[in-house]
Parts: structure tokens; sequence; C-alpha cells
């Protein structure tokens, strides 16, 4: 980002507001991943009974597995990353803006609360040029 984009600054009570749910949406996630840590094996035998008819189960419970560690670790990620995110924009710092970008990101996977909070962390952090705004009102700066 250059230096002569504007960043449309939003009041103090988004940002704590914002803050807030991101820092909600960390614990949720990591008490997600226990949650999966927890049930895994319970998770593979009910995959695996589905597996009866197929010709090749091993193979597809390969696949499990590596979808599974994958969903695992990136709910790890966005919940670490989202509860970092949602301290450093409560406590003001200049980081919380990067991290909560990062966090929003990552986080459009999870339906429907990942969704929500990134396309509104998004719609809000991302820098907007002023002659765009002006221009979409017929107005020219």
């Amino acid at each position: 980002m250059s230096s002569d984009d504007p960043i449309v600054q939003f009041p103090k009570g988004h940002r704590q507001l914002l803050g807030g749910f991101w820092t909600i949406y960390g614990i949720i996630r990591l008490v997600m991943v226990i949650c999966m840590l927890i049930y895994g094996r319970t998770a593979t035998l009910m995959f695996g009974a589905l597996l009866s008819r197929v010709p090749d189960p091993f193979a597809l419970m390969g696949v499990f597995h590596l979808i599974y560690t994958c969903m695992t670790l990136l709910s790890l990620v966005c919940g670490a990353l989202g509860f970092v995110a949602g301290l450093a924009l409560l406590g003001g710092q200049r980081s919380g803006r990067k991290l909560a970008l990062i966090a929003a990101v990552l986080s459009l996977s999870d339906i429907p609360l990942g969704i929500t909070l990134g396309i509104y962390t998004l719609a809000e952090l991302l820098p907007i040029r002023t002659m765009q705004l002006h221009s979409r009102s017929g107005q020219t700066a």
C-alpha cells in the first residue's frame, strides 16, 4: 500500500467491537481443535463404517486422515491468529489490522461464523481510495 492511499478510519468503538469478536472467535476455534483431537478416533470409525462397499477403502481412509489433519491445523492457525488479532485490536496495537486481515482471509472457510466475521473485517479494514468513493456518488474530489 502506498503512502498516498488513505485508509478510511473506523471509530474506536468499531475497533473494540471487532477485537472482541475476533477474541471470541479465536477461543471458539481453539475449543474446536480440542474437540477434533478428542473425537478423532470416533470420526475415523464413523467414516470407516461408510467404506464397507468401496473397492479400495484404504486409499480413501488415507485421504480422510489427510483432510482431517489439514482441517485441524487450519482451525489451530485460525484460532490462534484470531485470538492474537482480537487482543491486538482491543489493545490498539498497529499490528492488529494486519493480523485481523490475515485471520479474516483464513477464516473464510468456516461457515457461517468465519464468513460473517471475515467479510465484515475485510470491509472495515481494507483501504479505500477517496476517488473511488466520490466517483460512485457522482461528485468530484
